[in-house]
This record gives structure tokens, sequence and C-alpha cells, in this order.
């Protein structure tokens, strides 16, 4: 990887089109060597790991081992999820850079008030995720996420590459033309620890206040703040 990273001109309109028009049809692993290549250490990349993350993270391992992978902790994953991250690191001989809220989740509440994701879930993300993810990509080219069209009716018109303009950088998602069916076969291939609760109905994992298993005939992401409108946490709005 470069030592310097690229800024500015990704924000050209033209390029965007030109690379987008380009890489749609690569391959995931393709799309990340091409971000790689292009940002350098300017370039992050981030997972909650789902199944989506964990082959981001193999495909990072095979292309770019030396670039910087993060993850928000929030103080409120299953335990599943903590058991997890310490495989991946065993596994791939890397730490994963830890980004923790300004608050803990008992000063939160002495705070705010006990239970702020049931009485006011987005205050709760905006908190324990959105805050945190800022300070993460301050000064960053690119941000490199595991989003899938398929995820969600939301997430169907994720681009390969878009300009986000909240955070004034290129958003990548070379996963997002795969299917789950792409994922766990690529999953079960190469032998990949994945979290258990997948195995239990939860095909999306975040914190667990805030996720439940789903019927098989549910959205994959209905188990997220169910019962409520709310479908994203905010980092991917």
């Amino acid at each position: 990887m470069q030592e310097t990273p690229t800024r500015d001109w990704p924000q050209d309109p033209d390029f965007l089109a030109r690379a987008n028009v380009s890489l749609e049809a690569s391959e995931p692993i393709e799309v990340l060597r091409w971000a790689a290549e292009t940002f350098g250490l300017g370039m992050t990349i981030g997972t909650a790991f789902g199944a989506s993350g964990v082959v981001l993270l193999d495909m990072v391992r095979e292309v770019c081992p030396r670039a910087e992978v993060f993850y928000i902790d929030t103080g409120l994953f299953f335990p599943e999820t903590y058991a997890l991250i310490r495989r991946l690191e065993d596994r791939y001989g890397m730490a994963f850079r830890k980004v923790v809220p300004e608050l803990t989740v008992g000063r939160q509440a002495r705070e705010h008030g006990e239970r702020l994701w049931e009485r006011d879930p987005d205050k709760c993300c905006g908190m324990r995720k959105v805050a945190p993810m800022a300070s993460v990509l301050s000064g960053k080219s690119a941000w490199v996420t595991a989003l899938r069209r398929d995820q969600s009716h939301s997430r169907r018109a994720t681009p390969v590459l878009g300009w986000n303009e909240k955070h004034q950088l290129l958003k990548v998602a070379p996963l997002a033309r795969m299917t789950r069916a792409q994922v766990w076969q690529w999953i079960h291939d190469r032998g990949l620890p994945y979290n258990p609760l997948h195995d239990r109905g939860f095909p999306s994992i975040g914190c667990k206040t805030c996720t439940r298993a789903v019927r098989p005939d549910e959205d994959l992401r209905s188990g997220r703040w169910s019962g409520r409108a709310k479908t994203e946490c905010g980092l991917h709005v």
C-alpha cells in the first residue's frame, strides 16, 4: 500500500461515474485491490463481524494485510460477537482497531436514563455508533464497508463506489453485488469462523439489546429494532 493517501479528486462526478462503470462487473476482491492501490493508507475498513464482514476481512488479509480495520464496540455486543473477534484476530494475526463511544454503558444510563435503546434508539445509536464513526473517518480518503444490495430494501441501490457527503470521502462497497448464498459459499469453502448466532436465526447481528432472531419469511434485517420503523443505526444513511 502507498504511504500517502489520495484526496480531493474522487469528488469529481465524472470520476465516480467512470469508476463505477468499470468496477460494477468486477469481482469483489478486485474492487478491494483497486481501493487499496488508489488510496493506500488513506483507506480504512469497517466491520461489524457479520457474515459479510468476515468475508471482507478474508479478502483484506489477502489483498492489503496492512490496511486499517476498525470496529465500533458499543459495549452491547453479544458474547458470541466478542468471541468471534478474538478468533478472527488469532486467525489473521492482526489486531483490529477498537473504537468506543465517549460514554460507557453505565455512564450513559446515569446521564440519560436506563435502557435508552428502548426509549430513544436513534439517540442511543447516535452516541454509541454514529459519533464514534465520525472520529474514525476524519481525515480518511476512503471507507470500505461490507454492505450488500440483497440485505434489505433500503440497500438495493448501494453503489460499488459512492461519494459520502457526511464524511467527505469515497465509500467503497466491494461486496455490493454478492448474494447471501455467495457469502456463505465463501465462508464454507475457506473454513472461516463466523458468529454462531447466524445458525440460530440471526442473519443480521447488532447490539444484543436491539436484535432478535427472524422467521424464514422475514427480511434479513427485520430482527433489528423489531417493532419500530427504524431500519438503520445511522452509519449508512
